[in-house]
């Protein structure tokens, strides 16, 4: 029976094996030390790394592109979405449309790149009395080609907002669901994007954070013979699948019209589900870019060499934000929300 519902087996790195709707998925995990000044690292403490392109993980952190604070400074986008899920740690969001953000400690931004825009994505060590952990998933996921020119779009799903569900089984151990997209049971998760895929709920697009705990059960329901489903196995020792011992650091490729019953086992276990109807349409991606055909991609790279998507209205490629541990979202309209 198990080998009818793990279809496939594969393990986990920094970046995750993802299948149509979804495009991309890398899990961040990185151990910051106390923040200086200017919200970055210290000068001793990147000695002998390759800043700007920092992917190697040393006293536990990565600066990734960044040169003084870790992180991602201005690139663009165009064809899809990007949704950022942080568990721990903030992230600062700036883009050509003059949208500016901070979030973090269990808020996921949802944002649209559409015909094309710019942002970066910069981690600024906000603590200067402590260390500073990140933990994050960022997820691409694809467009169809009616929605790959809508106008650039982003919002907040905040930390108290999205629902968080608690199964107790009948052992009296509990398993939480954070619903980060899609429908569980009776419970909706927020509103993403309006033009993502994921806003039509015949697509069935589900993002979820599971967390069990020690000897606990929990069911995924079964949808259909059509979504793709991968369930990320990122925290823990072991469990069983519908009866298979499984271990962690693995992704699973599981039938979608099929219950799914996990059992934990003696330590607490950590997941990520990613589940959704295929868009099914060629996919094109090339760097920043994910189209439909070469020219499109070509003609991606041409249209940023000559409108830049609207410019770059900051002084700086990595720009953060306030010192103060504010999380925040200015809109392009000028809206302006903090938590």
């Amino acid at each position: 029976m198990a080998d009818n519902i793990i279809l496939k087996t594969e393990s986990l790195g920094f970046k995750w094996t993802v299948e149509d709707p979804f495009l991309f998925c890398a899990h961040h995990k990185d151990d910051y030390p106390k923040g200086n000044e200017q919200l970055g690292v210290n000068q001793e403490s990147l000695r002998d790394r390759n800043i700007g392109n920092d992917f190697e993980v040393r006293d536990g952190f990565r600066m990734y592109h960044g040169r003084t604070i870790p992180g991602f400074p201005v690139h663009p986008h165009r064809g899809f979405e990007t949704v950022t899920i942080v568990l721990e740690g903030f992230v600062d969001h700036s883009d050509s449309h003059g949208a500016s953000g901070r979030y973090g400690d269990g808020d996921v931004q949802w944002m649209t790149a559409g015909r094309g825009l710019q942002h970066a994505e910069m981690f600024p060590l906000v603590y200067q009395d402590k260390d500073n952990p990140l933990h994050l998933f960022q997820v691409w996921l694809n467009l169809p080609k009616i929605n790959k020119f809508v106008d650039p779009h982003y919002k907040m799903l905040w930390a108290e907002d999205i629902p968080v569900i608690e199964d107790v089984d009948n052992n009296g151990k509990m398993t939480t669901t954070r619903l980060i997209a899609g429908k569980y049971k009776e419970h909706n998760a927020l509103k993403p994007a309006p033009s993502s895929w994921a806003n039509d709920e015949n697509n069935k697009v589900n993002i979820w954070i599971i967390n069990m705990e020690p000897n606990g059960r929990f069911e995924i329901p079964k949808v259909n013979d059509t979504i793709t489903r991968n369930l990320y196995y990122y925290k823990g020792d072991t469990l069983k699948i519908n009866g298979k011992h499984v271990h962690v650091d693995n992704r699973f490729k599981l039938n979608g019209n099929e219950n799914i019953e996990l059992v934990n086992g003696n330590k607490e276990s950590n997941m990520l589900l990613l589940e959704g109807e295929p868009i099914k349409e060629p996919v094109v991606a090339y760097g920043p870019f994910v189209m439909n055909t070469m020219e499109e991609i070509k003609q991606a790279y041409a249209d940023y060499q000559n409108t830049q998507f609207g410019g770059w209205p900051w002084d700086r490629k990595d720009p953060v934000h306030t010192e103060e541990k504010i999380r925040f979202a200015k809109y392009s309209d000028g809206t302006v929300e903090k938590r």
